[in-house]
């Protein structure tokens, strides 16, 4: 090998080092909040040598992107050519490829968890170069999953675009709560196959007669008293909207007093610091959806329909997401990237959420309204994962608009996804039957 060769080959390894570090970096802190100093540092060089492989932090970004989809889209395609092909079945297909979908995600590539995690958060500028890229991967399991609906094997009330959008949403929500050390991706992958063929009920149809289809809406609470508490109020809301945007480490007082439209040190009139703002931010977020999904379940009589009384849990769950609480999605697409002291402040509160649905979940299991061999505690997850990812892509504003639904149309949807399964029924039962024989 000549010295240039050396020098080239060193040239690569580095620029590899950099990306890697990039990646784990935008993975846990996020696009925005790192820099070109912590990439640098990360990899282990000069913070000025890092500009000798690349001209910016948005070339980086551009590269790390690129190679989170693109690996997984060469995986992900050689399965489903071999499905083409015959070589396996449909059910057996498809538990594969949830759980390559999910090994990238989870632990072979921090940069597919970089892509999903800082991609909804990025300007339409940044992403427009990555769009041909994600279309072509969603398109992958478009062609497989409509292949499956003609053979009869998919439900038909159900397009293949929103059953793909909710099975890769499922997916995609497991980098925010899933624990390497709990147990595999294998067993993550063989749970979350099953929920989403068969749902998680035992009969072949929901029955959600029950439902309160049009919620009460939980009136807004008055006005706080005097200017200060105004102030406050408005400091806190601006707060919610740039962490739902930006994240946590993009979040400065800065930018909170520019979107209060206020100068920045009227901030600490207010609150004494960052944290002070965000934790009562994340802690609004969260109180107001286990107050509203508890008196949602509360105005069902007894004895209990549980599936009515699921999909009211989840019906609400929806409407705090997108209408009710700007606070609620702030604190669902910002909590996984917050340090972890000012995650142990919010445990007891996403606690009390978790235990209200696990205590939904377990007593319609008792009652066999739900499938006796799901475990209680990854269906919670599953499903709520299912149904936070949604504020990542559906847009309740385009109501009206061709191929859009309204908020109600698409929360009923999803009850019926999760409760009743992807699978055509008849297809589901001799699924069954032969699990059984």
């Amino acid at each position: 090998m000549t010295q240039a060769d050396e020098e080239q080959s060193k040239s690569e390894r580095t620029r590899g080092e950099i990306l890697s570090a990039a990646a784990r970096l935008f993975r846990h802190d996020g696009y925005y909040a790192t820099t070109m100093r912590d990439i640098a540092r990360e990899a282990g060089i000069e913070a000025g040598s890092i500009y000798y492989h690349f001209a910016s932090k948005e070339h980086i970004l551009n590269e790390v992107l690129d190679i989170g989809v693109r690996d997984l889209h060469g995986e992900v395609s050689a399965i489903v050519r071999a499905a083409h092909s015959g070589a396996t079945d449909f059910r057996a297909t498809f538990a594969v490829l949830v759980e390559t979908h999910l090994t990238f995600l989870l632990t072979s590539s921090d940069f597919t968890s970089a892509n999903i995690r800082n991609y909804p958060m990025l300007t339409e500028e940044a992403r427009t170069p990555h769009r041909e890229l994600r279309a072509a991967y969603a398109q992958l399991w478009n062609d497989f999953l409509k292949d499956a609906k003609r053979a009869g094997l998919l439900r038909a009330d159900i397009s293949v675009s929103a059953i793909r959008q909710f099975v890769l949403g499922a997916m995609n929500w497991t980098v925010e709560w899933y624990d390497v050390k709990r147990y595999p991706v294998s067993v993550l992958a063989r749970r979350m196959s099953k929920l989403i063929l068969d749902g998680m009920c035992t009969d072949r149809r929901a029955e959600t007669r029950g439902l309160r289809t049009v919620m009460a809406m939980p009136a807004p609470p008055p006005p706080p008293p005097g200017k200060a508490a105004t102030t406050r109020a408005e400091i806190l809301r601006a707060a919610a909207r740039v962490l739902r945007d930006a994240g946590y480490r993009a979040t400065t007082l800065r930018r909170i007093a520019e979107e209060a439209h206020m100068q920045a040190g009227s901030v600490y009139y207010h609150f004494k610091s960052k944290d002070a703002i965000v934790d009562e931010v994340l802690n609004a977020g969260l109180r107001d959806l286990v107050t509203g999904v508890r008196s949602a379940i509360a105005a069902l009589d007894r004895p209990h329909d549980h599936h009515a009384r699921i999909a009211t849990a989840i019906w609400a769950h929806m409407q705090f997401l997108f209408m009710a609480s700007e606070f609620t999605s702030a604190n669902i697409r910002s909590y996984g990237m917050l340090p972890r002291e000012l995650r142990k402040r919010h445990r007891d509160i996403r606690y009390e959420y978790a235990t209200l649905w696990d205590g939904i979940l377990r007593e319609a299991q008792q009652a066999g309204a739900i499938r006796s061999d799901i475990k209680i505690v990854p269906l919670r997850q599953v499903m709520l994962g299912a149904l936070n990812w949604t504020v990542e892509w559906f847009d309740p504003t385009r109501d009206g608009q061709p191929d859009s639904l309204s908020l109600e149309a698409f929360s009923e949807m999803l009850i019926s996804l999760l409760l009743e399964g992807i699978c055509e029924r008849g297809e589901r039962a001799a699924a069954r039957a032969i699990a059984a024989s």
